[in-house]
């Protein structure tokens, strides 16, 4: 099984070093957003998302590994965005809901392509919160947020997808939510867990960015505000490097 990218990642948790990435969904896809990212430094982009209508996979994932060496890891909404282009995926188990088919029977119908994909699988236990937005996410999913302001709960569940054998815990509020998780809850998952930690869903600005890396989080992610304004992916990497 490949781990090179999760061992880079691990890598630079262990010495302290942020990492951005950025999510692209197929269906608003803008070429422009690959080479600015790139110069700006990001670690990898995600691609993907709870509902694909337009957008070909595929197609974005082909266009961006032509134009630079940055790793594309899928962010899969289900068992239809797996591509073999792409370097890695995020094996997500959807560890804050009850919906079965999110936690377990996706991967089922999943696991011989996955397997013979030569892709680079990352298991990692999925967290919705609650952002007093309802998300694609959410609906498609079937299942409830965490409330945002329940850091124990979202603690518990981040320790019970850790001692499950997950790899990686990712804190999401989903596309266009109105904000993301709050550093407090963060905070407290990254003191019950040692894999690594990605937070993301309604980050608008640089200020937000930092607190979430101040609290713990390993990775930041940045969607629809990269979508709509290109130049904000470097200032989040500025915040990464310690810079702004």
């Amino acid at each position: 099984m490949n781990r090179g990218i999760y061992d880079r990642i691990l890598k630079k948790k262990a010495q302290g070093r942020k990492q951005v990435a950025v999510l692209v969904d197929p269906d608003k896809f803008k070429e422009r957003i690959i080479q600015t990212a790139v110069d700006a430094g990001i670690d990898f982009f995600l691609v993907g998302g709870s509902l694909l209508s337009e957008g070909d996979m595929g197609k974005v994932i082909g266009r961006i590994k032509r134009k630079c060496r940055v790793p594309v890891i899928i962010f899969p909404g289900s068992p239809l965005q797996i591509d073999k282009k792409a370097d890695g995926i995020l094996l997500l188990s959807l560890i804050s809901g009850r919906n079965p088919e999110y936690l377990i029977g996706h991967h089922v119908i999943s696991a011989q392509t996955l397997k013979k994909s030569g892709l680079e699988i990352i298991p990692a236990g999925y967290i919705l919160i609650d952002s007093g937005k309802a998300t694609t996410a959410s609906y498609i999913s079937h299942s409830h947020p965490i409330p945002w302001d329940k850091d124990d709960i979202a603690a518990c569940t981040a320790v019970a997808g850790e001692l499950l054998g997950l790899k990686m815990i990712y804190l999401d509020c989903g596309s266009g939510a109105a904000k993301p998780p709050s550093a407090s809850m963060v905070r407290q998952v990254r003191k019950n867990i040692s894999v690594p930690l990605i937070a993301g869903g309604g980050i608008r600005n640089p200020l937000q960015a930092k607190e979430l890396f101040e609290a713990g989080a390993d990775i930041v992610v940045i969607g629809n505000a990269a979508e709509e304004n290109a130049g904000f992916i470097k200032e989040i990497v500025l915040v990464k490097d310690n810079r702004r």
